[in-house]
């Protein structure tokens, strides 16, 4: 079981190394829910600097589902069923708890490279 837990841990970390919000992003996910237009009417708030390209909030639903994907992120539930917004899960929590330098590592100019054109020629 805890080599299960590890390979989450693991793919949680790598899930959001790779997305292109910022940590004031999953500090904001922890106290309130937020959905794909706040944070594009916001993208300077929210993404980092190399993803100020995205010009679209299905941009930023197609990164959400991603991260649900993996466990970091799920969906705000009302009276009515799921919305827009999604909120932070435990495992996202306890990433960032643990791995407070997943923001501050710098990347190397190729992997920013490679990062910024992945998300240029993925479909949206």
């Amino acid at each position: 079981m805890l080599l299960i837990d590890q390979k989450i841990f693991i793919r949680a970390k790598k899930g959001i190394r790779n997305c292109p919000f910022n940590l004031f992003l999953f500090q904001s996910l922890q106290k309130k829910s937020l959905s794909a237009q706040d944070i594009f009417e916001n993208k300077s708030k929210y993404l980092r600097k190399e993803f100020m390209f995205i010009n679209s909030s299905l941009f930023i639903e197609n990164e959400f589902l991603k991260l649900i994907k993996i466990g970091v992120l799920r969906r705000e539930v009302d009276g009515q069923g799921l919305t827009s917004k999604v909120r932070i899960t435990p495992t996202g929590r306890k990433v960032l708890e643990s791995h407070a330098d997943l923001f501050t590592k710098r990347l190397s100019l190729i992997k920013k490279l490679i990062k910024c054109l992945k998300y240029q020629l993925s479909p949206r």
